[in-house]
């Protein structure tokens, strides 16, 4: 199972809505955190986890609670460099998908920019970890 945590707040609708494209079907649990305004206007899949919060930092601390630590594929769904930590943690492969993530996510896993990399980046990375073992 993929671990995905989206920061809605933090990454374009666009390079949402690419994410949501490319998940795997099945094979992910997703976790979203975000403002009314940010959440709006995305069609979440049916079983997101879709928390809509207000105020600094509510959605990296609803995001941090949702986290499963383990071998299982972690993705980042934004650039905050508040979750390295997290991330650098991770037992698993991890993916940030950010158009400009932190200087401290850069270096704990494969980062993929959906809109300028194409959404065929984002494939191959599910590809490669779905055919990798890990463990769950």
């Amino acid at each position: 199972m993929i671990q995905v945590l989206v920061d809605a707040d933090n990454l374009s609708a666009a390079r949402v809505r690419a994410l949501l494209r490319t998940l795997p079907s099945g094979e992910v649990d997703v976790v979203v955190a975000g403002s009314a305004r940010a959440l709006a206007g995305i069609v979440w899949p049916r079983a997101a986890t879709v928390n809509s919060v207000e105020g600094w930092q509510a959605a990296d601390l609803v995001l941090v609670a949702a986290y499963r630590p383990g071998g299982q594929p972690l993705v980042l769904a934004s650039g905050d460099g508040d979750f390295a930590m997290l991330a650098a943690g991770h037992a698993g492969p991890v993916l940030v998908v950010s158009d400009r993530p932190a200087g401290r996510l850069r270096d704990v896993g494969t980062v993929v920019d959906p809109v300028t990399d194409g959404l065929d980046a984002l494939r191959r990375w599910f590809d490669a970890v779905l055919d990798a073992p890990f463990e769950g």
